[in-house]
C-alpha cells in the first residue's frame, strides 16, 4: 500500500522486434527513441528524464506487451497484496540502478502490472 494513490511512473513496450516497435511507435507517436544496445532503448524528450522504454522479448521473458509501471512505496509489500488478492508474480523484484526496485505481476485476468519503488 501507498501514502498517495499510485500512478503511472513508467511504461515497458517489449516486443518480439523491438527495432520494428521503435520505428511504429516513432512514427505514430512521434516520440523520441535513444537506443541504448540492440537489447534496449529509452522514449522521451533529450532535456527531460525518460518516461519509458522498448526492449526486446524472448523465450524467457516475463511479458510480452505494453506494460504500466506504478509507483509504491515497497515493492514486495505491494506484490505480497497483489499475490492475496488473486494475481500472480511474473517477475520477481529486482533492483535497477538509479531506479530503485521493480517486479511484474499479473492481475486475476492475466494483465501485466509493473510495480516501481525507490
Amino acid at each position: 500500500m501507498t501514502s498517495h494513490s499510485p500512478t503511472p511512473a513508467w511504461f515497458d513496450v517489449s516486443s518480439p522486434d523491438a527495432p520494428r516497435a521503435r520505428r511504429f511507435y516513432q512514427e505514430m507517436f512521434g516520440w523520441p527513441v535513444t537506443v541504448l544496445d540492440e537489447t534496449y532503448a529509452l522514449v522521451g524528450t533529450p532535456d527531460g528524464p525518460p518516461a519509458g522504454g522498448i526492449g526486446q522479448s524472448g523465450p524467457g521473458s516475463p511479458y510480452t506487451g505494453f506494460v504500466v509501471y506504478f509507483r509504491v512505496d515497497d515493492v514486495d509489500a505491494a506484490l505480497s497484496r497483489a499475490e492475496k488478492l488473486g494475481g500472480a508474480r511474473t517477475l520477481e523484484p529486482q533492483t535497477l540502478p538509479g531506479m530503485g526496485r521493480m517486479a511484474v505481476f499479473t492481475d486475476p485476468d492475466g494483465n501485466p502490472i509493473g510495480l516501481l519503488s525507490p
